[in-house]
């Protein structure tokens, strides 16, 4: 794979931001002295503030394992207590996640805790900011978000290895049919990765960081991402709807759609679609292998 690192700003304006990332669409840190530095979130958002004020709440935890034949999209392994679950992150490492956690709906006073990024984006879906929480060890497995949003990722406690794709580079990466997700595991790519068994894998571009407390990365539409929670840690994505029509449609039909088909083939012929998905992919790869 051909890795480059991720763009670094400190601070950075509005119109430098537009010029040089937004309209390319292409990803940048934002260090904590450049934006989170100044929120009340900063400092005060911690295991034990989360507990005493959504301690009680039910949430989804999901495991390491790849998905399976039977696995609907985005199917909780578990369901526990946030409170429980934070418990077993103090006790030791622990590789359950928790993703898609609308802290917001349940805590409406966390809205004061920070400030939009509205200089740098429009069209931020403010109903809907998401908690991203991982035990150390705990991966969230190569695929892009269904909904095309633009991302702004604030990275809170603990560290966290992240790798970028172009959505572009998707045959190269064993795009599976109908979903967001890849055939291929990346799980400790940064040492090994299985070009053996993916040999596209090879061609690949994409990017790479190390996300820590405070860092926010911005990441365009559709890209292609797999996390690895370094040590137990949280972070918040804020959505940003893309700018034009098209990708306001794309972003519909794959929830819609998208989605829908998988889903009902996962229920109809769960074996069969399994397998077909990864062949699919592998045609594709191979045939993109033959313009390169």
């Amino acid at each position: 794979m051909i890795i480059s690192n991720i763009d670094r700003v400190d601070d950075i304006t509005p119109e430098e931001f537009r010029k040089n990332y937004y309209l390319p669409r292409k990803p940048v840190i934002i260090s904590a002295a450049g934006l989170s530095e100044q929120w009340p979130a900063f400092s005060k958002w911690t295991w034990d503030y989360f507990k005493s004020i959504v301690g009680d709440k039910l949430v989804g935890v999901y495991n390491n394992e790849r998905a399976s034949a039977s696995t609907l999209v985005n199917g909780a392994d578990d369901y526990i207590t946030f409170g429980e679950y934070i418990d077993m992150l103090k006790k030791g490492p622990v590789s359950l996640r928790i993703f898609l956690f609308n802290i917001f709906q349940h805590a409406p006073q966390l809205a004061q805790d920070i400030v939009w990024p509205d200089q740098y984006a429009k069209g931020f879906l403010k109903k809907y900011p998401m908690l991203f929480v991982g035990g150390g060890g705990s991966v969230a497995h190569m695929h892009y978000d269904i909904d095309l949003s633009h991302i702004f990722h604030t990275q809170f406690l603990g560290r966290k290895r992240v790798l970028l794709l172009e959505n572009n580079q998707s045959p190269l990466i064993y795009r599976m049919p109908f979903t967001v997700e890849s055939a291929a595991s990346f799980v400790n790519w940064h040492e090994k990765l299985d070009t053996e068994h993916f040999p596209a894998l090879a061609h690949a571009k994409g990017y790479t960081t190390i996300l820590n407390h405070g860092d926010t990365m911005f990441m365009p539409g559709g890209y292609w991402h797999h996390m690895e929670y370094m040590d137990s840690g949280f972070a918040m994505s804020l959505r940003a709807m893309d700018a034009s029509l098209a990708g306001k449609l794309n972003g519909l039909y794959h929830i819609v759609g998208l989605r829908g088909m998988n889903n009902l083939m996962i229920k109809l012929a769960p074996q069969w679609w399994f397998h077909y998905k990864r062949k699919l992919a592998r045609d594709r790869a191979e045939k993109a292998l033959h313009f390169i």
